[in-house]
This record gives structure tokens, sequence and C-alpha cells, in this order.
């Protein structure tokens, strides 16, 4: 159970890659658990369908479930955040199509399938101080860290290493960022590539504007 849940359904839309999203939330004082679906195009035509557990201590991540589907092609992620702070992913495809393979980029790398750029030594990193999970080009997965720490109504700055779900592909690999509040409802979210964005939120801290990513519909 969560306490004091809030039950949203919320739509956003891609805003330079052409994304439809449809996520139903329920938001409790500590937690919050979601089911939803992305169509997008980027890199091919896609579709997506997540369940996300995030009621573990402060919003963390207990278990992404991700399957993803195009023309010929189908493949899913198991990602498992156990109590120890050990990550988990049972990865399953189908069909020849020309991405990363899914799962841990530290397998992938070592098999040789890792995505361009992510290296064993970076998926090595995912440890006990990544709390969260992060879908790519969904604006719901950057609730968990800025209600953590109340970032979208008190002063604060704080680092990140995040599970990122990249898609179509579903590769999963140790990504840094970084939020700090910048006044009620707003979050600058940056990232050592430096990618940066100012966040618009709404009274239950999800995203209503998120520059180059999506807006609420």
């Amino acid at each position: 159970m969560i306490a004091g849940v809030i039950r949203r359904m919320v739509l956003w839309r891609g805003l330079e890659e052409w994304t439809a999203e449809a996520a139903r939330v329920e938001i409790g004082d500590d937690g919050l658990r979601a089911t939803g679906t992305q169509l997008g195009s980027h890199r091919l035509p896609y579709r997506l369908d997540y369940a996300l557990d995030a009621t573990g201590p402060g919003f963390a991540t207990r278990h992404l479930r991700v399957a993803a589907a195009g023309e010929n092609w189908r493949r899913s992620i198991d990602l498992l955040r156990d109590e120890t702070g050990r990550w988990h992913c049972n990865a399953q495809q189908e069909g020849e199509v020309a991405l990363a393979a899914p799962g841990l980029a530290a397998e992938a790398a070592a098999a040789g399938l890792a995505a361009p750029g992510f290296t064993a030594e970076a998926a090595a990193a995912l440890g006990p101080e990544a709390l969260d999970c992060d879908l790519g080009l969904c604006p719901l997965t950057n609730l968990m860290p800025i209600r953590r720490h109340a970032l979208d109504r008190a002063r604060g700055a704080h680092d990140f290493t995040m599970a990122w779900v990249s898609v179509p592909d579903l590769a999963v690999h140790a990504d840094r960022q970084r939020y700090e509040h910048l006044a009620p409802g707003r979050v600058a979210f940056s990232q050592p590539t430096g990618f940066a964005a100012e966040l618009e939120l709404d009274d239950d801290g999800l995203v209503v504007h998120y520059p180059q990513i999506a807006e609420r519909v």
C-alpha cells in the first residue's frame, strides 16, 4: 500500500522527437506506482509499455518492467533493485533489428554488444548508491529524485547516479544527473555531457514542460 495516495492520468507529447505518452500514476507520501505506454520514432518506429514500482524508501525504485516492439521485432527487460541495493536485469529479444542489446550494459559489453559510447566500466558504476531508474524520453521518472528531496518546493541541489534505460533498445547503464531547486515548481536538470534543462512541475512533482523532451497535453 502507498500512504496518502493520489491517482493521476497524465499525457505528454514530444518536442524535438515525435513521441506520445500516457501514464496512470499512483503517488503516495513516500513512493509511486505507474503503468504507461510510449509511442515514438526515435531511431525507428516503436511502441513501449512499462510498469514501475518505486515504493522503496524515499521513492526508490524496486522494479521496472519494460516491453518494446516494432516491425518484426520485440524485446523486454525486467529491472530489479534488491534490498542490498544491487541491480539485476533479465532481458529478452526476438527478431533482427539494428539496435544495441537490451539489458545491463556491463553484460552487453562483455558480449561485444554494448551501445556506442557505453562501457563496462560505466555499467559497473551502477552500485547501491543508484536508487532510481530513468526511462528514456519519459518525463515520469524525473519525479522520484525530485520528490525524495522535495526539490520542487525547497532549496537544495543533489547529484544522482541513475539506472538509465535508453529507448527503444532498452540498454541499461549508469547515468550521472544533477537536480537543483530554482523556485517552487521549477528544477534545473543537468548532466556531465553538458545537457541542461529547466523543468516545470505541477503540484505533485510531475513534469509539465521539459525543454527539448516533452510537454503536458
